[in-house]
């Protein structure tokens, strides 16, 4: 019985350090959520503001660009796929690679090639355990991502769109991540970025149409300025609200982690005292039982 008691203690003590740290993983995501929403609002402005100033372009002019028009001498498209560094955030990485793998599924269905962008350690190490090959990865820092692996990955991809098919030119551009929606609520997004469709270009409420617009000098000149600054501000928003999600479903996770941990040592505490009672109560057993011994002798 003693022995038991020892091992319920051993119990006792590992899961009470697991809570602690628990505990200060989920203080850590409590501290660094607040400001990974306030950059994420931040930069709100500024993406719908480049989205209504590229919607004006489309609207407002007849032109052609690589960047609007349907490229049909390949069958090649690239996925962006947004996943975090680090684990213990519950779901959160399993749920943007499943949802990765059903487009994946849907794309290849219709006879596309599937070229693999991969940003977070988890997404890095889901596909290379399976052998998936991926084209180029970024890893470090997803929970406070930077503008300059954002300009980066928006490059690379720009340049993998405007390619040439025998070099590895995509026709379309996927982007598949996180949306911070709630503490509560995230939810995964895809969303095609290549060939642009400009799908958030209308007024907003209360503001009427939008103005018409003199271009100089020129539609084309315009749209090789502001394009690459759309993609650009559309994949860090897409980073800025993934850490936010991430930081949310760490938080959330490591409640639960805390909890469950609580639940283990009241549990363990329960049986180590019912085996204590046990003892107690042998030991008195066997002391009763010598008495009555040495009495009938």
């Amino acid at each position: 019985m003693g022995g038991q008691q020892r091992v319920y203690n051993q119990k006792i003590r590992s899961t009470e350090t697991l809570k602690k740290m628990f505990r200060a993983m989920e203080l850590i995501a409590a501290s660094r959520i607040t400001k990974a929403r306030e950059r994420a609002g931040q930069a709100a402005p500024y993406t719908r503001a480049i989205t209504r100033a590229v919607s004006a372009v489309a609207t407002h002019s007849n032109v052609e660009h690589r960047l609007t028009s349907e490229r049909t001498d390949t069958n090649r498209v690239a996925m962006l796929v947004v996943t975090a560094d680090r684990g213990q955030a519950g779901a959160y990485s399993a749920t943007v690679l499943r949802e990765a793998e059903r487009l994946r599924d849907v794309l290849r269905s219709e006879g596309k090639e599937v070229a693999l962008y991969v940003t977070g350690r988890r997404g890095v190490s889901f596909y290379t355990f399976r052998g998936v090959e991926m084209v180029q990865t970024w890893t470090g820092d997803s929970d406070n991502p930077k503008v300059d692996v954002a300009d980066d990955i928006a490059d690379t991809l720009l340049q993998a769109f405007a390619a040439p098919a025998d070099q590895g030119g995509v026709a379309e551009m996927h982007v598949v991540y996180t949306r911070f929606r709630s503490m509560v609520a995230q939810e995964p997004r895809v969303i095609r970025m290549l060939p642009l469709e400009v799908v958030e270009g209308v007024a907003e409420p209360g503001e009427g149409l939008l103005p018409l617009y003199e271009f100089e000098p020129g539609e084309v000149e315009v749209l090789n300025a502001l394009l690459p600054r759309y993609i650009r501000s559309r994949i860090f928003n897409a980073l800025l609200q993934a850490a936010a999600s991430e930081l949310a479903a760490r938080q959330r996770a490591m409640r639960a982690a805390v909890d469950n941990a609580e639940d283990l040592i009241s549990m363990y505490t329960r049986l180590k005292n019912t085996a204590r009672q046990a003892e107690i109560t042998q030991e008195i057993s066997e002391i009763v039982s010598g008495a009555d011994a040495l009495a009938a002798s």
